[in-house]
């Protein structure tokens, strides 16, 4: 899994029959030290995540793991909201405080 932020959506009318109701959201993806990196990804959003929220994305073929999922063509999945980040004792992230301030 990998740490990513919810950057916008992605609307697509024309589609594979499978993906017919999938919400996809455009994710840019942060390093272990909280900076957003220069890669970004579509994923489908299976947990309701907004926009500016911190998930957790599941890549490959683990992306389909849920039964739901496991016969659509996915990449990357948003598999979680994440509340907060630590590393070494320090907090990366807490969506409290971005709540906050934004």
């Amino acid at each position: 899994m990998q740490i990513a932020k919810v950057r916008g959506t992605v609307v697509s009318t024309q589609k594979a029959p499978s993906m017919t109701g999938v919400k996809l959201l455009l994710v840019q993806f942060i390093d272990e030290s909280g900076q957003l990196l220069p890669k970004y990804e579509v994923a489908a959003d299976i947990v309701g995540a907004g926009i500016n929220e911190w998930v957790l994305v599941s890549r490959g073929s683990a992306a389909r793991i849920e039964s739901r999922y496991e016969e659509r063509p996915l990449d990357a999945t948003i598999v979680g909201i994440i509340d907060t980040v630590s590393v070494d004792n320090r907090s990366l992230y807490s969506k409290r405080e971005a709540e906050r301030f934004s």
